[in-house]
């Protein structure tokens, strides 16, 4: 059984939402949003992030079309990625982030989270959502036996 914790992102141009989770649970939970445009910045917060959390594993959302097709957002997040293995010196790991966004806007929506504040915490819960399914995706827990 993997341990250590695990630190996700939800890339985007504006934003960077981040969540984290660890191995024994694998359970994920909304961290921050890191709204810095300049990549320096971005990275030294991430890097705060990593410093703090000591992550053993990245992840880090891949934007694809409904139909699964790549684009230019696609691209850039896979050169993210390829960064944070860069400077950080950690396995990075892709998941399609598909309907993530919409899912965080509605779960926030549910539990009554409007405004601003909604805005904020978006992708982070975006970043959680991911995290998740990496997680789901990674058990490899047998199926009970009839």
């Amino acid at each position: 059984m993997k341990r250590g914790s695990v630190l996700a992102f939800d890339f985007g141009l504006k934003r960077i939402g981040v969540a984290v989770g660890e191995w024994e649970t694998r359970c994920a939970h909304p961290l921050d949003t890191i709204a810095e445009e300049a990549n320096e910045r971005r990275f030294s917060r991430i890097a705060a992030l990593v410093t703090e959390w000591r992550p053993v594993e990245l992840v880090v959302g891949l934007p694809r079309s409904l139909e699964g097709e790549t684009h230019a957002l696609t691209r850039r997040c896979r050169r993210f990625a390829n960064q944070l293995h860069g400077r950080f010196n950690l396995p990075v790991h892709l998941v399609d982030e598909r309907l993530t966004s919409a899912e965080a806007e509605s779960r926030l929506r549910e539990a009554g989270v409007r405004g601003a504040r909604r805005r904020q915490a978006v992708d982070s819960v975006a970043a959680q959502r991911i995290l998740d399914d990496y997680f789901e995706q990674a058990c490899t827990c047998p199926s009970p036996e009839n």
